[in-house]
């Protein structure tokens, strides 16, 4: 479990994050939402240690990173997976090499070792036949799925997923949100997921959190979401799905007319 309590942080005379507070539950699919602005991504960076709040607690399992020392650090650095919203999969490697570059940095295991913990989580993400594959040699789904794979080789107690989704088709984009839920639900996780897309929102929100400007505006589950009187909340969950829809149509209507 990740408990923020009270958490601030600002960029010169700009408030970006104004004590926000917010619980997100162990071995469950936790959604962060809101407009671009809203303080989504300034907020998973204080959860991950990138950036520092001006005050506030952030607590792992009842311990605040922000009292740890470097060695306490880093060693929950190590049970943290980051999946990126563009990936981030070395070019000039394979597969492979891209899922092993964690071990390679945080294990002493051999090379024997790690090419089995690689092939374990190519398998559990469904690509038993890319190892040595590069990144240019695969679609965006597989990506993913690439980056989903290297997000839990050292098996992580928390995974955060910055906008998982972006970039893919729909019917891609259940199928990464099916497995993020499978592996969170699997091995236990605490996953903290970044995200506009209302499919998402729908599928695997366990637990939401809405911010606007700042602030945290709404919480609950995707069961709750759809009967809240929140103004702000509705107004952006129909200009989300409005906008999804007609980006929808308008790759429709780019395949039709590439079939003329």
């Amino acid at each position: 479990m990740i408990e923020i309590k009270n958490i601030h942080k600002q960029f010169g005379d700009q408030v970006i994050l104004d004590g926000i507070s917010a619980v997100m539950q162990a071995g469950k699919c936790n959604l962060i939402i809101g407009t671009s602005g809203s303080g989504k991504t300034v907020l998973t960076k204080c959860m991950v240690g990138l950036f520092t709040p001006d005050s506030g607690s952030i607590m792992y399992d009842g311990v605040d990173m922000l009292a740890m020392e470097n060695d306490q650090r880093k060693l929950l650095r190590q049970q943290i997976g980051m999946l990126f919203q563009g990936t981030a999969l070395f070019d000039s490697m394979t597969v492979e090499q891209n899922i092993m570059f964690p071990l390679n940095m945080f294990t002493n295991w051999t090379l024997g070792e790690k090419k089995k913990r690689a092939d374990e989580v190519l398998d559990r993400v469904n690509l038993k036949d890319a190892h040595k594959r590069y990144p240019s040699e695969i679609s965006g789904g597989m990506k993913k799925r690439v980056g989903i794979a290297r997000s839990i080789v050292l098996n992580p107690k928390y995974l955060f997923c910055d906008e998982p989704n972006s970039g893919l088709d729909p019917q891609t984009s259940l199928v990464i949100d099916k497995l993020i839920k499978e592996i969170t639900l699997e091995f236990k996780i605490t996953t903290i997921v970044v995200t506009h897309d209302m499919n998402s929102v729908m599928e695997i929100g366990d637990h939401i959190v809405y911010l606007h400007q700042g602030h945290k505006q709404w919480e609950g589950n995707n069961k709750e979401i759809i009967f809240s009187k929140d103004e702000l909340l509705n107004n952006f969950i129909f200009a989300s799905q409005f906008l999804k829809d007609a980006k929808h149509m308008r790759m429709i209507e780019a395949n039709e007319n590439k079939a003329v």
